[in-house]
């Protein structure tokens, strides 16, 4: 996309700049409600790639476990079964430490 949509793209990441710097949360809090978000909407590509950003801002595998696990009542234990296995993906993939 960036290649395809260069201004688009640059406008998108604008906007999700501008959406993180408009409250109070901080880097890490910002990427586990990002993660949250995604698991509860069933987004595999946007949980894997939250796990990343959550790490990369200081979260460690057991902050991103517990989101899966506290999503539960929520969403249903299935349901949380399923983001669970997304944040195992990276969490365990190879290049995770």
């Amino acid at each position: 996309m960036h290649d395809e949509h260069p201004e688009l793209m640059r406008a998108y990441e604008s906007f999700g700049k501008a959406a993180k710097e408009a409250g109070p949360l901080s880097e890490r809090e910002a990427a586990l409600v990002k993660l949250a978000i995604s698991l509860g909407a069933g987004l595999e590509g946007a949980a894997h790639s939250h796990c990343r950003k959550a790490l990369e801002a200081g979260c460690t595998a057991d902050d991103l476990r517990h989101v899966a696990l506290i999503s539960a009542p929520t969403i249903g234990f299935p349901t949380m079964m399923r983001a669970k296995s997304w944040v195992e993906d990276v969490v365990d993939a190879p290049d995770a430490d």
